[in-house]
């Protein structure tokens, strides 16, 4: 038997289990819910990572970058059952079976529809199979009921598989860290009888467990991470660093890839309106040339309107210097000229203003005819113009 063989064989095996697992899994959920009622969450963000890496302390802000307000799916809390905590305690993993058929349930709540952080999913081969099926099975509903009454709730999944590394050391020591804050938390509430106590992880009170957990995750988990690399968005992060520095890495990490996650036909009705961050590159070069044609094409217009703003406008920002906000209101026919304007706005961009014109046209009583009672009016174009800038700090002894 030739070498690649051999290493195939494992993997054939675990497919087949996954098939199984998944099939049976599926199978269930169509005849407990119906088909038309099997909606998974539209966005699926796979946190993995080694013990220790902060899971759980930046699982709510992943949340908070992807706008999830449901809370985070801990897949080791779903597998509550004393045969298998016994088997977490040893620092092993749950069966798969059970994992695929809990979480699976879970995932169909209401809550998750726009989305789910699943914390520890998946971890092992043949739960990274099961999750390909799942998603293979979504897509088919998802064109299935494209056309009908149903497809809002039959979209196109995005997945993002984030995986948090830490290396053998800082694992080791952050479990037992954590094991030494729990107990001394827990024998302040034993002393005082104030707060609750905390639960224990076995793992995080021998090293020798502690080890064996993060082998286990090196072994197993970190393999069929890996294997998610090459279907699913994939993030890295160094989780070794101070968790300011996690968290921006994480930030960056899950910037928004519209072509990626709209369904394509949303996708082509905005590809024509430009992004923020393109319109924002050129923005200040942009600014230059049209205040430098103002004065060499406009030379005239271009004083009167420096000239007003120096005038009218300046006095009043200046008595609003402590608020950071100001209004004026002009009358000025100068503005009938919608270039005018534009070069009232970008000349207080160049300063460092925010202006923002409001043109508003006011009828005003211009003479009452006594006799017949008819009113004749006139109108009038007030430009509201509404500045803000950085006010002033007061200091206070």
């Amino acid at each position: 038997m030739r070498p690649n063989e051999t290493a195939a064989a494992p993997l054939d095996l675990e497919i087949k289990d996954a098939q199984l697992i998944f099939k049976t899994a599926w199978e269930e959920l169509q005849e407990e819910y119906g088909k038309v009622n099997l909606r998974f969450p539209k966005e699926l963000i796979l946190l993995g990572g080694a013990p220790g890496a902060g899971k759980g302390t930046h699982t709510r802000f992943v949340m908070q970058a992807r706008g999830f307000t449901c809370p985070p799916i801990v897949v080791s809390e779903l597998l509550s059952s004393p045969e298998a905590q016994a088997i977490k305690d040893q620092g092993g993993m749950v069966g798969d079976k059970d994992v695929i058929g809990v979480l699976f349930r879970r995932l169909l709540a209401p809550e998750f529809r726009d989305g789910a952080v699943l914390d520890g999913f998946p971890r092992t081969r043949v739960q990274v199979e099961c999750l390909k099926m799942l998603v293979d099975n979504v897509n088919k509903l998802h064109k299935e009921y494209a056309d009908t009454e149903f497809a809002i709730n039959f979209r196109r999944p995005t997945i993002h598989a984030m995986v948090l590394f830490v290396s053998e050391k800082t694992s080791i020591q952050r479990q037992l860290l954590r094991g030494r804050q729990i107990a001394q938390h827990n024998r302040e509430v034993d002393e005082t009888g104030v707060g609750t106590k905390w639960p224990v992880r076995e793992t995080d009170l021998q090293p020798e467990t502690a080890r064996r957990r993060y082998r286990v995750f090196n072994e197993q988990t970190w393999s069929a991470l890996q294997s998610l690399k090459e279907i699913y968005h994939y993030h890295f992060i160094n989780a070794e660093g101070p968790i300011e520095e996690v968290e921006a890495n994480i930030l960056r990490e899950l910037q928004y890839q519209s072509s990626l996650e709209l369904h394509s036909r949303t996708y082509d009705r905005l590809r024509p309106l430009p992004l923020a961050e393109d319109i924002v590159i050129h923005a200040r070069q942009q600014l230059v040339n049209r205040l430098d044609s103002y004065e060499l094409e406009h030379t005239d217009l271009f004083i009167r309107v420096v000239n007003l703003i120096q005038s009218k406008f300046m006095p009043i920002i200046q008595r609003h210097a402590l608020s950071g906000r100001a209004q004026v209101n002009s009358e000025d026919t100068l503005f009938h000229n919608p270039l005018a304007l534009s070069m009232l706005i970008d000349i207080f961009s160049e300063r460092g203003f925010h202006a923002v014109v409001d043109k508003n046209i006011q009828s005003t009583v211009e003479r009452v005819d006594l006799e017949t009672g008819a009113v004749e009016l006139r109108e009038k174009t007030v430009y509201r113009v509404q500045i803000n800038f950085k006010g002033s700090q007061i200091r206070r002894g």
